[in-house]
């Protein structure tokens, strides 16, 4: 790995570390309370990442999907709604450190309902299980595919018993504003269409950095689940 290489590495793990100090926060002052709405807890998100790290720039658009609103995937604008009791929601942070992309994701249940705290565990339990497959199939120095990373958790949310919610798996990641191509052009996206080795070198020689994504739905009870981080190894 070249020093570029792993200055880039090492700047994206050190601005997750930072967002998922955020997370911590998140949790640790209750902000997530029934009765408030996903706009309300999107600024108070915003304000706590500035509070905490001076941070005022988001790379995307913070998302916080609640109850039914759980089912959309990121491109979708649907209503805004208030936390309910017994609810479940996740958050899609993607706020910027010193020039460098975090993108990270987690779900939560207001409450004790079994199918919905089941859901929280599985959507984690099987994005790691993804991404240990993906990096025991690197180390064999197999070219993975976009669409085979893709199909590889589609089929662990089928065989769990969900369906798998979103158009892509993931996507790469980088320093502010990351590499990017058409919107038809799905080499930088973990998708079914991406037929490109996803350890391709970008316009300048270096690899790329993905964050993989794994949102899981059952939509007969109105239920999603989002969980995502970089894919790379263990550092926590």
């Amino acid at each position: 790995m070249s020093d570029t290489t792993q200055t880039s590495l090492e700047s994206l793990i050190e601005a997750e570390k930072k967002a998922i100090q955020l997370f911590s926060e998140i949790e640790k002052q209750n902000l997530i309370q029934k009765g408030k709405s996903e706009e309300e807890l999107s600024q108070e998100i915003y304000e706590l990442a500035n509070k905490l790290f001076g941070t005022t720039r988001h790379w995307h658009s913070r998302i916080v999907r609640a109850g039914i609103n759980t089912l959309l995937p990121y491109y979708e604008n649907p209503p805004l709604l208030r936390l309910q009791e017994d609810d479940i929601l996740f958050l899609d942070l993607g706020p910027i450190f010193q020039e460098w992309e975090a993108d990270l994701g987690r779900t939560y249940v207001i409450g004790n309902n079994p199918k919905k705290l089941k859901l929280k565990n599985d959507v984690e339990r099987i994005w790691n299980e993804c991404r240990n497959w993906y990096l025991e199939e690197v180390e064999k120095n197999n070219q993975i595919t976009g669409a085979q990373l893709y199909q590889k958790a589609t089929e662990l949310a089928n065989q769990n018993g969900w369906e798998f919610g979103g158009e892509i798996a993931g996507h790469i990641v980088g320093q502010f504003p990351h590499e990017q191509l058409s919107q038809e052009d799905k080499m930088l996206s973990i998708h079914s269409e991406n037929n490109f080795s996803m350890q391709t070198k970008d316009k300048n020689g270096n690899p790329r950095n993905w964050i993989l994504e794994i949102h899981l739905v059952d939509r007969e009870l109105g239920i999603g689940g989002f969980y995502e981080q970089l894919l790379t190894k263990n550092y926590q």
